[in-house]
């Protein structure tokens, strides 16, 4: 590969980063709104299919990058990411809890009140999550490699879909514990929003497939890869 080629791929690597981390970020800072979605007319334990987080919206994004970065630049880089991404996230609350305890004027359009109720009153919860959310994209990776090594860079949609969704039944099964446990939302909830807000995610994983199957395919006649080959970054 010139070295055209390898700041090319430089450049983008960096760019997936950046949307990985807003995605990241955004997602952690609004996930206590929910909204439904009802294509089905069910109910699971009390719960309609689907009443979940807006914090999900960007999900699929941050798991299509990470899964195409391991694919394309190789495991140590998607780390990379994600460790970035704990760095921006830890900042941002950091940012929010000081907004928090500057005190608003008499005339500020949005009150301390107002804006402790949607940024201030769960900074634990908020942090929490933040980690918990980390910690499934490890496993997300973890898990993407061992399909990867195992079917010698073949049969994508394996490890694409596999490591997704175990990773996202431990992100949503700790995200709805939090929430429960910090009394953003009833335990009467708990079981509802645990399925729906897993089934939801299976089904953006199995969605976003074909987007990673045309990512890879862009990339390698791009930079002339091989199955299984991955860009070393300078």
């Amino acid at each position: 590969m010139t070295l055209k080629d390898k700041l090319a791929a430089q450049r983008i690597y960096i760019l997936l980063g950046a949307l990985f981390i807003t995605s990241l970020v955004v997602s952690n800072l609004i996930f206590q709104k929910f909204f439904y979605w009802y294509p089905f007319d069910i109910e699971i334990f009390g719960n309609k299919l689907f009443e979940i987080s807006v914090g999900i919206l960007p999900y699929p994004i941050t798991f299509l990058i990470t899964d195409l970065i391991s694919e394309i630049y190789g495991k140590k880089r998607a780390n990379d990411v994600v460790i970035t991404g704990i760095f921006a996230s830890l900042f941002s609350l950091l940012i929010i809890y000081t907004a928090s305890n500057v005190p608003a004027t008499s005339w500020s359009y949005v009150k301390d009140h107002m804006f402790n109720t949607v940024f201030g009153n769960s900074a634990i919860a908020v942090f929490a999550s933040m980690l918990t959310y980390l910690f499934a994209q490890f496993v997300d990776i973890q898990i993407y490699h061992f399909w990867k090594r195992l079917t010698k860079g073949k049969h994508l949609w394996l490890r694409n879909n596999f490591s997704t969704w175990f990773s996202q039944f431990v992100d949503t099964l700790t995200i709805v514990t939090l929430l429960c446990s910090f009394g953003i939302i009833d335990w009467v909830n708990f079981k509802g929003l645990l399925i729906s807000g897993f089934l939801f995610k299976v089904i953006i994983a199995a969605c976003d497939t074909p987007f990673l199957y045309l990512g890879v395919y862009l990339f390698r006649k791009r930079f002339n890869l091989k199955v299984n080959e991955e860009i070393d970054l300078l």
